[in-house]
């Protein structure tokens, strides 16, 4: 789920918003506690209720957002997106809180809120404004990976989630790969982004290097193929290297541009080496030769280039290909590695809205 200016989709189904509210004003739960209980009833008294904030009024809702935000918060995804939801008159809304990597040591950041989508209702109305000190609100760097927001009388601390010591094992990788960084996945799900040299594309790697958020089972026609039980995301077990290979995720959610729309949109910002993913990027795609930064975005983020190679499924059944394709290849790293590249027409730079609309990346 990326904010209104890089998704495919936008967010989560208006049903759950309420829900998403509630778990949103208590502590995330630690290892040991109990299971946390959502009600109903919070949700229906959450789209009974008429609270006054003038949703067409950003600097009114971010001062809404802002001043309901604890002293210091926790920035998980790797694009720095701190994601929230709340209901004004029954109606849904999402958004996020960004500190881009490209321009929050120059005392920006980014704000972006909109009508939640849905399946039956994908286009709606929304805000997206870049603030600084000019909107009376201050960013200063107070670690590398820390930050401190004010606004009018309020500070709020970003903690932003620190992989940098995040490898992938050893011999996880085949020697035709590139590590280009850790990815923490809206879904709560990580991964290794590699380039391979060999097949000429990208891979996402599901890290098992600590307990994977969902559990798994197998696609009925094949022991290889694993699926979320929770994200819907669909893995290969593969047969050269001990590790899983992201295959697919669940169309509706990517159309819908929830928390489990995979890990397009949620690149290793915070921990590129140099111009690593512009390189690998430009192998990729050459006559994006001088177009793009080493994030992989044009001059002031409005596009971004858009690494997707999974497939977007509706059924299992979809993977029945893939499974033969990889059977008949298992001797050739290139083709068998092949077999899980999907829809390379979507790895482009016209692919990703840019950030103020929806995915290269908006």
């Amino acid at each position: 789920m990326r904010g209104r200016r890089r998704t495919i989709g936008i967010m989560r189904p208006a049903v759950l918003a309420a829900l998403a509210w509630t778990i949103a004003q208590s502590a995330p739960a630690q290892t040991g506690d109990r299971p946390r209980l959502e009600l109903h009833q919070t949700y229906i008294e959450e789209a009974l209720a008429r609270p006054a904030l003038d949703v067409n009024d950003p600097m009114a809702v971010f001062a809404f957002v802002f001043a309901s935000l604890p002293d210091t918060v926790k920035v998980y995804p790797t694009e720095n997106y701190y994601y929230f939801r709340f209901m004004v008159k029954g109606v849904a809304y999402a958004g996020n809180i960004r500190l881009d990597a490209s321009n929050r040591d120059q005392g920006k950041v980014e704000f972006d809120y909109y009508e939640d989508t849905t399946g039956w209702r994908e286009d709606t109305p929304g805000e997206f404004r870049t603030l600084d000190q000019s909107n009376g609100v201050t960013v200063e760097r107070i670690a590398r990976l820390r930050y401190r927001v004010t606004y009018r009388n309020k500070s709020v601390v970003f903690e932003l989630n620190d992989l940098s010591g995040v490898k992938p094992p050893a011999g996880s990788l085949s020697p035709h790969e590139t590590f280009i960084g850790p990815v923490f996945d809206d879904s709560g799900i990580r991964f290794f982004l590699v380039y391979n040299a060999a097949l000429n594309n990208f891979l996402f790697i599901l890290d098992e290097t600590v307990d994977v958020a969902d559990g798994f089972f197998r696609a009925a026609f094949s022991d290889r193929i694993l699926v979320g039980k929770r994200t819907g995301f669909v893995f290969y077990r593969d047969h050269r290297l001990d590790r899983k290979i992201m295959i697919g995720a669940y169309e509706e959610n990517v159309r819908v541009n929830n928390y489990l729309d995979g890990p397009f949109d949620q690149l290793p910002d915070n921990f590129i080496e140099g111009h690593a993913l512009r390189d690998a990027i430009l192998k990729v795609q050459p006559d994006l030769k001088g177009k793009i930064d080493r994030f992989g975005g044009v001059p002031g983020g409005e596009l971004r280039y858009l690494i997707a190679p999974y497939k977007l499924y509706r059924r299992i059944d979809e993977f029945r290909p893939t499974e033969r394709c990889a059977e008949r290849r298992r001797r050739s790293e290139a083709a068998y590695y092949r077999c899980f590249i999907f829809y390379t027409e979507r790895q482009n730079l016209n692919a990703r809205p840019s950030r103020r609309e929806s995915g290269l990346s908006r």
